[in-house]
């Protein structure tokens, strides 16, 4: 119990996947301006990520190690979130269109986030149980979240702000996340 508790505090705060391992930075930049679309990439990634892990770790396991085809794990991995993706857009679409129409714009961004690729990865360099990869994923879903979500409230406030020309908008949007990166370097040390 305690190693799930160490790797959920772990992957949301000391190596939060935006802030430390500076994966998904273009969903972070790009859908960061305000709260509202920030949390609902946030919902999509984390359904998407921990879907994709459990699959990934399965096809890691059960097809790619015994067949020694490690070699195209990445092609695999990256075929296999297109898939789910894919598979997520028209199940919502079919099922429940106002999930769809309300969260279904970023369902696109999210086969490109390098995030969800990551974690795949980083899972199976790990060699992580199959549980412990479903926990490391939704963690690191909840990290990448909360990371969106606090830029997407600054980045609303600073929009109110009076700020130089030369610093409205990426600038400004870049040096805050150096300081939440920061920030959060700070948890580093207590795992």
């Amino acid at each position: 119990m305690l190693a799930y508790l160490a790797i959920i505090f772990s992957a949301i705060l000391a190596n939060n996947i935006v802030f430390s391992q500076f994966l998904g930075i273009c969903p972070f930049i790009g859908v960061s301006k305000n709260l509202e679309s920030a949390f609902g990439m946030s919902m999509d990634v984390a359904f998407v990520m921990a879907v994709a892990t459990a699959v990934t770790w399965l096809l890691q396991h059960y097809v790619l190690l015994p067949l020694g085809l490690v070699y195209v794990q990445t092609i695999a991995f990256i075929l296999v979130i297109a898939v789910l993706v894919q598979m997520l857009e028209i199940i919502m679409k079919k099922t429940s269109p106002g999930l769809y129409s309300a969260l279904g714009v970023f369902l696109p961004l999210i086969t490109t986030n390098c995030a969800v690729l990551g974690v795949a990865i980083i899972v199976a360099q790990k060699d992580f149980g199959f549980l412990y990869s479903i926990v490391y994923a939704v963690s690191t879903a909840l990290g990448f979240g909360l990371a969106l979500s606090l830029f997407a409230g600054i980045r609303e406030q600073l929009a109110l702000a009076e700020l130089p020309r030369s610093m409205r908008g990426v600038p400004i949007a870049l040096i805050t996340a150096g300081i939440l990166a920061m920030a959060f370097m700070g948890f580093s040390g207590i795992c």
